[in-house]
This record gives C-alpha cells, structure tokens and sequence, in this order.
C-alpha cells in the first residue's frame, strides 16, 4: 500500500506521519511508502520500516497536484489548509489554498482514469452557522458565517461529486477544534482554546480574548489521528451518498476548560490566564457552533475523548512528558 499524506509538515501530519511508522499497516495491509507533502520540506521521521519521500510542492500552482499523484497513491489524506483566522484576514490565500488547492487535487485525479484512491479529506465544523439547533446532526444544513467554513462546505459538496461519479472513495470528516494543539500559536481565530491550557502548563502567561460562558466542541490531537485512521480503512458503502460526517467530540465551556486546567495543575498555573477581550475573534466564535450529535460516526467505530480533563491529560502526557510547570 502506498499512502500521500498532503499538508504534511502541520502537527496533524506530523502526528499522523509518526503514528503511521509505528503502525507499520494501514486498514490492514502493510504500508510499503509513504509519501509526504507540504509548501515546505516536511520533516522525515527516523526509523520507518518503509521508503518515505519528501517534497516540498504548492498545490494551487496547476499541475503540481499531477506530480503529487503520479505515483497513484491508494490512500490520500488531504490535511493541508490555510486556518480559519488567516482565511477571513486574507480573502484571495483562503480561497486559493482551500479552494484551489483541493479542486486541483480531485481533477488531477479525475484524469487519470481508472483510478480510485480513497480521500480522506480533513473538513470543519466551521461549515455550520448560526442559528444551531440543541445539537448538530450530520444532515442539518450549513450555512457558514466565515470564509474558511465556505471554503470548507465547497471542498465536501466536492468530495461527494467525485466520489458519486466514480472519480474517488471520498470521505470527508469534520474535525472539533484540535485541543490541545502542542508548538506556536498559529493563526486560527481559534488558537486561544489551546493556548489556554498550551501555555500556564509551559509556565507562561496566555491571552483569554472571549468570556468564559463560550462553549465549543473539542478533540485532542491523539484523537484526531484516530479520526483519520479510521476514516481510512472504513467501508464507505455504510456511507451512502453522505460522503461528510462530524467526528465525536467533547462540548465544554472556557470557563468549564479552566476549570479543568485548575483540578489537575493548580490554582498557580490557572492564574496564568490574561483576559483580554478581542472583539474579532469574539464574532468569529460566535458564529461556530458548540455541541454535536455524533451518533452516525460512534455506529461506524470512530471514538474521542471522554472529557477535557481527558484532553488536557492526553496534552501532558504526549507533549510534557507527563509533568508541567507548576
């Protein structure tokens, strides 16, 4: 089996990069290369038990996505975006990374004939927009208040064509906000939900731009790789033409994630939280939505968190080496 991991320098293919070299197999059957790609050289990791290539390459230049693919990769994963902050900030660089970027992809594809990889395309919840019902099931209707979800909703309505017209076994999977995401803040109007816990557990000071009453839906980085994995090997006939699905998840208020951080690390590393309302980001979240029926995702065997205590504990024992600065 021959894997195409797109987007791979982020923390998401880096993770899913390390998890696939451990494992060796994917959806049963060895990996025999692996191929990684991103806008910048990814890092190869030591030890695979099979040829890695790296390549730096864009794929919103056109015909770069033929190059990518040439090697016919039997499964695809499409983890590569612009973030939902830059998207909004920067109009014509969300549109031609999430846009562009993925359309390229499918076509090229589509041309060579006789050739279906699966794709297992990374989505959003932010495809959803206000007003939400108590909980979000995978049918209710998206309306997106950003342009990162716009371009998201595109890329799915996308996914589900070519996979209806035999070009691709598509599955879409629409990932919580990633939490806790280990490195720099990036810039995802969404960052402030890592940077929470991220940083007072590192000893430093982070910036809260929201209240405390806003809640989210939340996976840890260990889950999201379970999310892919599965996505992977799963049989897309139970998918019928429904090709997108939310992924599981934990609902949870900031205040409700502090007071998380505060049961396991102390009022000390608690205090480290600045309040500084930001009145762009606090519009941002306000359009997103906070709690999700997963039940079609937990029937097909994919599996979260149990709780944010949960996630911050998966952050200190996979990042921190099981301690923090107290």
């Amino acid at each position: 089996m021959r894997i195409l991991i797109i987007g791979a320098a982020g923390m998401i293919g880096v993770k899913l990069t390390a998890r696939l070299i451990a494992d060796g197999a994917l959806a049963g059957k060895p990996i025999e290369a692996l191929d990684i790609v991103d806008v910048v050289s990814p890092t190869v990791p030591p030890g695979a038990p099979f040829k890695i290539e790296r390549r730096a390459i864009d794929l919103t230049v056109p015909g770069n996505a033929d190059v990518v693919i040439a090697s016919r990769p039997d499964v695809i994963f499409h983890l590569a975006a612009i973030v939902s902050g830059e998207a909004e900030a920067d109009f014509d660089k969300g549109y031609r990374v999430n846009l562009d970027g993925t359309r390229y992809l499918f076509d090229a594809i589509r041309k060579v004939g006789g050739y279906l990889p699966r794709v297992v395309f990374t989505s959003s919840i932010a495809v959803f927009g206000a007003p939400f019902p108590p909980a979000i099931a995978d049918d209710f209707f998206e309306t997106p208040l950003t342009s990162y979800g716009t371009q998201k909703a595109i890329g799915e309505l996308l996914l589900a064509d070519y996979s209806r017209r035999g070009v691709m076994d598509g599955i879409g999977i629409r990932l919580p906000t990633i939490c806790v995401r280990p490195g720099k803040p990036n810039k995802a109007a969404s960052g402030f939900f890592s940077g929470i816990i991220r940083e007072p557990l590192a000893g430093q000071e982070a910036v809260l731009p929201v209240e405390e009453s806003v809640r989210h839906w939340f996976a840890s980085p260990r889950s999201a790789i379970g999310f892919l994995v599965q996505a992977a090997a799963l049989d897309t006939a139970k998918l019928g033409a429904r090709r997108n699905l939310n992924m599981p998840g934990v609902s949870a208020t900031v205040g409700e994630e502090i007071s998380a951080l505060r049961r396991i690390a102390g009022e000390a590393v608690a205090a480290r939280i600045r309040r500084q309302p930001d009145a762009t980001i606090a519009r941002i979240v306000a359009g997103w939505p906070a709690n999700f029926d997963t039940q079609r995702a937990l029937a097909l065997g994919f599996r979260a968190d149990a709780s944010f205590e949960d996630i911050v504990r998966a952050h200190i024992g996979d990042e921190l080496g099981g301690t923090w600065v107290h």
